[in-house]
């Protein structure tokens, strides 16, 4: 596990350590099948450690593990969905009030281009109105946190695991702004604790099998690099063996 997760690149040693932690503490919980930066089925994200522990009469457990290493990190995955719509209401309001209200006191702002005054278009960023910057900028940071910071959310909600764990630096944890619903796992001194129980999302049993396929598929992938065997070879082996059996 250390060496494949020393492959990953464009990681710092800060998130490779939790993402070895994170593995390390699954694997002695009884989680005997795991790997990291697995494709997670149902939805579009990938888990930083996926981990899977067999049950002798059920489909067994399946656990995702996140790992952030910073606040800012921790924060842009950490998207409230009807708070930062209201939040996203309330600041398009303020837009709206003090577009009105520059319209009356800039007319010359009027872009031209429509017949019809009603329609005329007006470019607010040529007088950079200091509030109507700052509006505009809020807004944009909103948008973007709603359409693309919602991953800890999402995975909850499409129950993508039966249990969800984030893996965080001790000075990291806020327990107010920890994700609902998430476990919390604290590094310290190169192993983690259990600072916060996650709620049990009971994954459907076609949906535990697809994600224990995505770990052997991922587990295949890093045996296919330490043997240097390349899609290449896997087709000239195919050719081969058709010619055989015909």
């Amino acid at each position: 596990m250390a060496e494949l997760v020393r492959r990953v690149r464009s990681e710092t040693a800060a998130h490779l350590a939790l993402k070895r932690a994170a593995a390390l503490w699954a694997q002695a919980q009884g989680y005997s099948i795991c790997t990291a930066e697995v494709s997670l089925p149902n939805c579009r994200y990938r888990a930083d450690v996926a981990a899977y522990r067999p049950a002798p009469k059920d489909t067994g457990v399946t656990a995702i593990f996140e790992c952030k290493q910073a606040w800012p990190d921790l924060k842009r995955d950490n998207c409230c969905t009807p708070a930062t719509r209201e939040r996203l209401q309330t600041v398009t309001k303020r837009r709206q009030i003090l577009e009105r209200a520059l319209r009356v006191h800039y007319p010359t702002l009027r872009t031209g281009d429509s017949l019809f005054p009603e329609w005329e278009g007006h470019d607010f960023s040529a007088i950079k109105h200091r509030r109507y910057t700052q509006v505009m900028r809020e807004l944009g940071a909103l948008s973007k946190h709603l359409h693309s910071g919602t991953k800890f959310e999402r995975l909850l909600r499409y129950r993508c695991a039966d249990l969800l764990f984030l893996v965080l630096p001790g000075e990291l944890f806020r327990e107010a702004e920890a994700p609902l619903g998430w476990g919390v796992l604290l590094a310290h001194e190169n192993s983690l604790r259990l600072a916060r129980k996650p709620t049990w999302q009971d994954s459907p049993p076609e949906l535990r099998l697809r994600f224990l396929e995505r770990i052997a598929a991922c587990a295949n992938r890093h045996a296919n690099r330490v043997l240097g065997i390349t899609f290449e070879d896997v087709a000239e082996e195919k050719k081969r063996a058709t010619a055989r059996d015909c």
